[in-house]
């Protein structure tokens, strides 16, 4: 029986479809417009246009996994739960006070984001946890929590949220609270804060079991309908989603554990892009995936996705491990405005994918980036979206029209003005995230994925100097090839606060022992038989510093403190470029990564037999000019050509501009060269 394998992610405009036959490697794709108002309907067409077109039946179908922005869109269009959350008497505030940081410090204008449960339905019990673990309460504590849970019901609540203090010391106190908010409001979801992430600090803890919980409904009955879908169209395979972290889980996990597939679909891009950069041989790379609505940067380091532990959703902090990705609200589908002061802006406000681009034919008619890229002859020489978009050159003109009038410019001038913007703002958010990293872009290669990336990505590396461009083979696919590859992944965490020392070394060794048999049922509990692989880590300090770094663990320095105290100088050295050793150290954290590997896989893109000559067209930059066209299918490894010119294939277009060479490796990617520039 032929055995398949569905990579799925949807975006704002787009639903993506990456689908491996596992005994000959042979890939096939598509991508599907996206039905806000009726969800479910792009993956039924999906799955019915594979059946169709690659012959691929929905019984053959052995693992689907599935990458999601309902979570993160939730809490952007602030469309989730109304949430109330009991906490300590006196420590209501937790929320509003946060860590007293402006969210820009370089900006005048910034503001910070009204809380997600306003302070009317912050409810205060009269009970407390030192730091030490011992409890105490005051009577009448039933009564407190019945009182606070009928308040909460009086202002709309639909969930609850426990975070109380110290409790990753010990849980026993919110899970005696969790259970007598069931007895009394049985129709109420409940989470506790050491269930959802039990760290230390109050405020991070809070924080992520509120968004845990206030995308819960929206979540959950995303994952319920999906699974539904799926069993009507007879697809046996159980459906797996990508995580935050790079890894998958279950859907039935992700119902309860929604806060860790907030960014699933930015880190599965990542993730695939790391197989790609590691089947070329490129061991440092710079992420570009643009899609309608944004764009989002991540690095590859010595071919390792790089991971972080304070992600923003929306104007939040996520307080999870993630892939480390930024992301700014430039995509092919940014509408260009003139602002009341006459200057041209692009994004963040996006035509999505109803009504779209001007040049769509679905009713929008503002000028976006894409549109500035038909006016400009880089689009528009090929059905979009394996044929389902014809795009419009005559509406994509008339919305760029509108925007030049005003400003006195052609309206390729204009259009050319729109992309100038766009790659700017693409340019001001990749050098922050280079001057954090502390790297120099000149040592990267630059990979571009999703719609828009290779749309643009030549002219970003021209800003910031890379030399190189690599386009995969299926650009518009590689956050569903992400899931394909990716490896079920648990990630937990066990606040200590010890010493270190050689009496505290027993002791955090059981603890670690403890988290791998959690990590090892979790594993099982996901379906996983095989190998298992187990990362350690400890988050460390100076005594008397406010914040830790993770240092990575190995039986050595889990036998010696003095192995492990020198794993936590060499780490605070390359981080802060100082140690003190004459310094006592504190262990804050213990952290466990619980790995179970992905089946293996084979990418097996056949080239063509014979390269197709190109077509001719014309494109605008700083005046019209002849430029070859050439189909993607119709490139043989070892073909070279100059821009400026054009690749068009199904999923995207590359623009290769004037003074680049590009070539077609061995992998069938499109490596650009970009020269000097001139």
């Amino acid at each position: 029986m032929d055995d398949w394998r569905i990579g799925v992610d949807i975006g704002g405009t787009f639903m993506d479809f990456c689908a491996l036959h596992v005994a000959t490697g042979r890939t096939a794709s598509l991508k599907v417009l996206t039905t806000p108002d009726d969800p479910g309907a792009d993956l039924r067409q999906g799955l019915e246009l594979l059946a169709t077109r690659e012959g691929i039946p929905a019984a053959a179908i052995t693992r689907f996994v599935h990458g999601t922005t309902v979570g993160i869109n939730t809490v952007i269009q602030r469309r989730g739960a109304r949430l109330a959350l009991l906490t300590n008497a006196g420590f209501e505030d937790v929320i509003e006070l946060a860590r007293l940081r402006m969210p820009d410090m370089y900006s005048l204008y910034c503001h910070r984001a009204d809380p997600l449960i306003p302070r009317d339905m912050i409810f205060g019990l009269p009970l407390r946890m030192r730091a030490d673990g011992r409890h105490s309460e005051e009577p009448g504590l039933a009564e407190a929590i019945a009182g606070a849970v009928a308040a909460a019901r009086d202002g709309g609540a639909e969930g609850i949220v426990i975070a109380l203090l110290h409790a990753w010391r010990d849980p026993a106190q919110e899970a005696q609270v969790q259970a007598t908010v069931a007895a009394v409001a049985p129709d109420l979801f409940c989470f506790t804060s050491a269930e959802v992430w039990p760290v230390i600090r109050e405020y991070e803890r809070s924080s992520t079991a509120i968004l845990n919980a206030y995308v819960h409904p929206r979540v959950a009955g995303y994952l319920s309908a999906l699974e539904r879908r799926l069993s009507e169209h007879g697809v046996p395979a159980t459906a797996l989603l990508t995580r935050s972290n790079g890894g998958l889980m279950t859907a039935a996990e992700g119902r309860r554990d929604c806060v860790s597939m907030l960014l699933s679909g930015t880190a599965s891009g990542v993730t695939g892009a790391a197989y790609i950069a590691h089947q070329a041989g490129e061991p440092r790379v710079l992420t570009l995936d643009i899609g309608g609505t944004s764009s989002d940067f991540a690095l590859i380091l010595d071919g390792a996705v790089q991971f972080g532990s304070e992600a923003l959703v929306g104007e939040f902090p996520l307080h999870i491990p993630s892939v480390a990705v930024s992301s700014i609200g430039i995509g092919g589908g940014s509408i260009a405005a003139v602002d009341a002061r006459g200057v041209l802006q692009v994004g963040p406000e996006s035509a999505g994918s109803d009504p779209g681009p001007a040049c769509y034919g679905r009713g929008g008619t503002r000028a976006t980036v894409t549109d500035a890229m038909v006016v400009c002859g880089w689009l528009g020489h090929s059905g979009m979206a394996w044929g389902q978009l014809d795009l419009d050159r005559a509406r994509a003109l008339a919305a760029v029209e509108a925007l030049a009038r005003p400003l006195g410019r052609s309206a390729e001038e204009t259009a050319q003005a729109i992309i100038d913007v766009a790659v700017s703002e693409l340019f001001v958010a990749v050098e922050q995230l280079a001057s954090r990293a502390g790297i120099d872009l000149r040592d990267f290669a630059l990979m571009p994925f999703g719609g828009g990336g290779p749309m643009l990505a030549a002219f970003l590396a021209r800003e910031l100097g890379t030399v190189r461009v690599i386009a995969p083979r299926r650009p518009g696919v590689v956050s569903a090839l992400g899931g394909l590859v990716a490896d079920l992944r648990g990630d937990f965490i066990r606040t200590v606060m010890r010493a270190l020392a050689l009496a505290t070394m027993a002791d955090l060794r059981r603890d670690l022992d403890a988290m791998a048999a959690e990590g090892r049922a979790w594993l099982a509990a996901q379906g996983h038989a095989g190998a298992v692989e187990l990362r350690r880590f400890a988050d460390m300090r100076y005594a008397g510093q406010s914040f830790e770094i993770e240092v990575a663990l190995d039986d050595r320095s889990l036998a010696d403190p003095g192995a492990m105290a020198e794993a936590f100088h060499r780490a605070h050295l390359a981080t802060y470029d100082f140690d003190d050793r004459a310094s006592a150290i504190e262990v804050v954290n213990l952290r466990l990564s619980a790995i179970g590997a992905a089946p293996p896989i084979t990418l097996n893109d056949v080239p063509p037999d014979t390269a197709l000559p190109p077509e001719h067209i014309r494109v605008f930059a700083d005046g019209w000019r002849a430029a070859p066209l050439y189909h993607r299918a119709g490139l043989v490894p070892g073909t070279v050509f100059d821009g400026p010119a054009v690749v068009a294939q199904e999923d995207t277009t590359l623009v290769v501009p004037a003074g680049v060479t590009a070539r077609v490796d061995g992998h069938l990617n499109l490596v650009l060269d970009m020269g000097d520039g001139t």
